[in-house]
């Protein structure tokens, strides 16, 4: 019978079971042994079962009484949650956060500032979206996310608060397999319309703008990730971040390429925080925020 249980039943449960005897709870908890003793016995009557094996001089846990010392244990736990998460909210601290990161934004200093804010707000539901090319934006928009961090943002959007974090360089790459890895001198236009140009595009709006698009021959990737691997396969040539692939250039699997027309390499591409100016963060919201702008600065300008 739920309506009958108590937290108080589940503590005295718990104690008994970890101290040992229903005196050493009795001790634990500041009661007389005899009110431990009636409390079990008022658990075990009105739930129907028997808890304690009573036959020898300390008490011992049934088998059923020991699968319901785990349950309450549960219980007890989401009980302290449910008080937290309250004076939290109460404090000013949202339900929730939602977080929502496109392709383009590099991976440490978001991990860094997850683990900060994971130490700091244990308790908070947290809720990460990894997105492709516009997707994190769109987040906002319907209100599945309360912040965004995203490349390229669009001009024009008066709805949407937009903090800079970090200006990322691009580069021209192609796998070491591929005929463009050994081109002697910077190349043309005309040269590189001849390959497949291996493209990141919003997957719901293909109409967007298109940045660099120079090949007749065009692959469009979701993933940033994807796009890498089937340059590192050879299929094709792609501007691409410069902290992402310099691990692969350095040990040869890729090849930087030269070009002569500045037009075909984009300049770099600013990286923003963003959230709706009509629902702005709250505590940990502003937290959260506060400390990726320290982030990302700090790896746009290393000590």
């Amino acid at each position: 019978m739920l309506n009958a249980l108590t937290f108080d039943q589940l503590r005295i449960l718990v104690s008994v079971s970890e101290s040992g005897s229903f005196s050493a709870a009795g001790r634990h908890l500041g009661r007389v042994q005899s009110a431990i003793s009636h409390t079990i016995q008022t658990l075990e009557f009105t739930q129907g079962v028997t808890l304690f094996d009573r036959s020898r001089k300390t008490p011992r846990l049934t088998e059923a009484g020991a699968a319901l010392v785990t349950q309450a244990r549960r219980v007890l736990r989401q009980a302290d949650v449910f008080e937290d998460m309250a004076r939290s909210i109460a404090d000013g601290q949202e339900a929730e956060l939602s977080i929502a990161a496109d392709s383009f934004v590099p991976a440490q200093p978001l991990i860094e500032s997850l683990k900060a804010l994971r130490d700091a707000f244990p308790s908070l539901p947290l809720t990460l979206y990894t997105e492709g090319l516009g997707a994190a934006q769109r987040r906002i928009r319907d209100r599945t996310a309360s912040l965004a961090l995203c490349a390229m943002f669009p001009t024009g959007e008066p709805e949407l608060q937009a903090y800079p974090l970090m200006s990322m360089t691009m580069i021209p790459v192609v796998g070491a397999s591929h005929p463009l890895a050994a081109e002697k001198g910077p190349l043309t236009r005309d040269a590189l319309m001849l390959h497949i140009q291996l493209v990141l595009t919003d997957p719901v709006d293909s109409r967007g703008p298109s940045y660099s698009i120079v090949s007749s021959n065009i692959w469009r990737f979701v993933e940033q990730s994807r796009r890498l691997d089937f340059i590192l396969a050879g299929f094709g040539w792609a501007n691409m971040p410069t902290h992402l692939v310099a691990p692969f250039i350095a040990d040869g699997r890729l090849v930087a390429l030269e070009i002569d027309d500045v037009g075909i390499t984009p300049p770099a591409i600013q990286i923003f925080a963003v959230h709706d100016r009509s629902s702005p963060p709250r505590k940990v919201g502003l937290w959260l925020l506060d400390h990726l702008l320290e982030r990302f600065s700090a790896r746009s300008n290393p000590a």
